[in-house]
């Protein structure tokens, strides 16, 4: 009796002892890992400010490895992605906001977040000719911000993005359009012509692509069609340059009445020029 006594009171301490031990190793554990993630984002911080990136956003993602569901954990993920952006990594920067989009979905600065994913796409822009997959997806991540995000601090340079954006989709149609234009494709300049007035119809591009399409149907026998462009140019540009070259397709006598003007306003001009020499 007295050994299992001794054996009941010997269990009760070594437990007794292990609980203390445990919570005040948990406690211990806990204080050091908060250390641990305070210090590596402050080191990312740092590195960041020094242009040394690579180390930043490596620091960064260890504090998000560190504490997974801590608040510092997508606002590491961000820094980590903004680290890579500053120096134009930007296909880092974007996989990791796609990360930080799907891991953390109720961040509350997913605002910022599809911006510069936009702008990570936007910046790798190179030309019309070029391949166009980065205007897309960045206008797709503006688009998305000016939807969900309407009052946000970022949708109005989004949407002042899109309209440069859209600038460039136009141009591209444009410069495939002429490219057929020229080898007589005319169903295949049609479409890109088509493109650029029915869905780019605020850039810069839709008066030229409407000049183009009264062009086409006049050539191909189909005056009625090509004097609804026409009378579409006017009616929205009609002191534009390309209303006044459609209106000579229909008016062959307008481009010689444009001379005569001309030549009477350079003989006006030279009456001026000799009446003003008589006060000099």
């Amino acid at each position: 009796m007295y050994l299992k006594n001794f054996l009941i009171l010997f269990l009760i301490i070594i437990f007794s002892s292990c609980n203390k031990s445990n919570i005040k190793k948990s406690v211990i554990n806990e204080k050091s890992l908060n250390t641990q993630v305070l210090e590596a984002y402050k080191e990312g911080m740092e590195s960041l400010k020094q242009g040394d990136v690579l180390f930043a956003a490596k620091k960064f993602n260890e504090v998000e490895i560190l504490y997974p569901q801590s608040q510092w954990a997508p606002k590491s993920s961000i820094m980590a992605a903004y680290a890579y952006y500053s120096e134009d990594y930007y296909d880092d920067a974007i996989s990791e906001l796609e990360r930080l989009i799907r891991v953390y979905p109720k961040f509350k600065h997913l605002d910022y977040a599809y911006y510069l994913l936009g702008i990570s796409h936007y910046e790798q822009i190179v030309d019309e000719k070029k391949d166009l997959q980065s205007l897309v997806n960045a206008k797709k991540n503006f688009d998305y911000i000016i939807k969900n995000y309407p009052t946000s601090e970022y949708a109005l340079d989004a949407g002042f993005k899109n309209d440069l954006i859209d600038d460039i989709l136009a141009a591209k149609q444009m410069y495939i359009g002429r490219y057929y234009f020229e080898r007589k494709k005319w169903i295949a300049a049609i479409n890109r012509f088509r493109v650029v007035v029915d869905e780019y119809d605020t850039t810069i591009y839709t008066e030229e692509a409407l000049h183009r399409l009264v062009e086409i149907h006049y050539i191909l026998g189909l005056p009625d069609e090509a004097e609804k462009y026409a009378n579409l140019l006017g009616y929205n540009y009609k002191s534009s340059k390309w209303y006044e070259k459609s209106y000579f397709i229909f008016n062959k006598k307008y481009e010689k009445n444009i001379e005569r003007i001309k030549k009477e306003k350079d003989k006006n001009n030279s009456i001026l020029n000799k009446i003003k020499s008589l006060f000099d």
